[in-house]
């Protein structure tokens, strides 16, 4: 498994988790602002994951580019 893609994978596992979670809360438990709460939670997982992710595929990008040379 190529490494972005493993640090990836626990930010995308954690957002269908939560995606998963609010529409159980939301339809089965008919708790709807719980559900809508938590549904809230998908996008800013990712956007966490982006964030943390982003100087560390920057970096990988300009040790690639280096050694092309």
């Amino acid at each position: 498994m190529p490494l972005s893609l493993r640090a990836k994978l626990p930010f995308l596992v954690a957002g269908f988790l939560s995606f998963l979670f609010s529409v159980w809360l939301y339809f089965v438990k008919d708790e709807t602002t719980a559900g809508i709460f938590v549904g809230l939670w998908v996008p800013s997982i990712h956007s966490l994951g982006t964030l943390l992710l982003a100087p560390v595929e920057g970096a990988a990008r300009h040790e690639n580019a280096g050694a092309v040379r």
